[in-house]
């Protein structure tokens, strides 16, 4: 966290001093400049006052105009100099929440410093919208090629990908081209990407596409997914639900459990209670389907070569596979004792 030089509500009181009732009241309202207060909307300055909420802005407009030009604007330069030698130090643009939380963890002063930003000249407010979190600037070419970068990041992304945020980072900085170097560093980078809508990170710190179900987790399945994900083989759903109450803190019924993994085609059933991911190669089908695409795939095969290609892809007991391998609906034994697929 930066520590600040100046006192912001003693610098508020000086640029407000000069300003009527009225107007100091609504930037007062406006900014939440008092202690413990939010700021309010021109709808509710409006209704105190009687007037439309086109009328407020209009007063606000016209008090943030008449304290540039003051005097004591002018006498406080050094404190807009300070909060912009904070906002470079930080990558010239960065995420609104971020800068604030940075500058102070007390919500009224953040509010104060917010003020500053709105009417210093050195600070560009670029409102949120379907790409970008709120953010400020004090350098409009930078912020261009930084957008640029992280809109081709996001279409580098595939929507199942996953990225730790150290892969993610290196990424985003290849893309950083003609950036000064004092810029492409990490710590820099991962503010810039807090920048993102479309970029997002889920639970465990993986990276992808924000709206992706691997990122944007909306339920059970979700986080069964990640914990499946993360552990790297099949697990009983019994242990899935245990993993998600431990890790996540997220309470969940077993039952509830196995019915979302059920209906979830990222998930495969691979014996009594097991899942698997679907893309880790296992496909969902009775044991005979599993058979049957081994022998096409392979050719013939022994009876012992059968249950060892099954086992990889199914928790199973062996007699299991041999009672639907001696199926002869299915199965035909050829001559030399292999198994191949009966002939319809």
């Amino acid at each position: 966290m930066a520590t600040i030089s100046f006192k912001p509500k003693q610098v508020t009181k000086r640029l407000l001093s000069n300003l009527q009732d009225r107007a100091h009241d609504i930037i007062v309202n406006r900014y939440g400049l008092e202690d413990s207060a939010d700021s309010k909307t021109l709808e509710a300055i409006g209704k105190k006052y009687g007037i439309t909420r086109e009328r407020v802005r209009q007063i606000e407009n016209a008090a943030l105009a008449a304290i540039r030009k003051s005097d004591t604007f002018k006498a406080e330069t050094k404190v807009f100099g300070e909060l912009k030698s904070l906002v470079e130090a930080m990558g010239s643009m960065v995420h609104e929440d971020d800068f604030l939380s940075y500058v102070s963890k007390d919500k009224a002063v953040q509010n104060h410093i917010r003020f500053y930003m709105v009417l210093g000249e050195e600070f560009d407010k670029m409102k949120e919208d379907d790409n970008f979190q709120t953010r400020w600037t004090v350098d409009q070419e930078l912020s261009e090629v930084i957008h640029d970068a992280l809109h081709k990041v996001y279409k580098s992304l595939d929507d199942k990908e996953l990225l730790s945020e150290d892969d993610l980072v290196i990424r985003f900085l290849e893309e950083l081209k003609g950036v000064a170097s004092q810029y492409k560093n990490e710590e820099v980078a991962r503010r810039w990407l807090n920048i993102s809508k479309k970029i997002g990170k889920n639970p465990l710190g993986e990276w992808g596409p924000s709206e992706s179900q691997n990122i944007k987790t909306r339920g059970i399945k979700d986080y069964a997914f990640l914990m499946m994900r993360k552990h790297g083989s099949p697990m009983h759903f019994r242990e899935v639900a245990k993993a998600i109450v431990d890790t996540f803190g997220r309470k969940t019924h077993v039952a509830t459990t196995h019915n979302e993994l059920i209906k979830d085609p990222r998930f495969v059933l691979v014996g009594r209670g097991y899942y698997a991911l679907s893309e880790w190669g296992y496909k969902p089908g009775v044991v005979r389907d599993v058979i049957k695409e081994i022998l096409v795939k392979e050719g013939p095969l022994t009876k012992e070569d059968v249950v060892d290609r099954v086992l990889k892809e199914r928790f199973l007991k062996k007699n299991t596979i041999l009672v639907n391998l001696q199926n002869a609906k299915y199965f035909t034994k050829l001559d030399n004792g292999t198994y191949t697929v009966a002939k319809k």
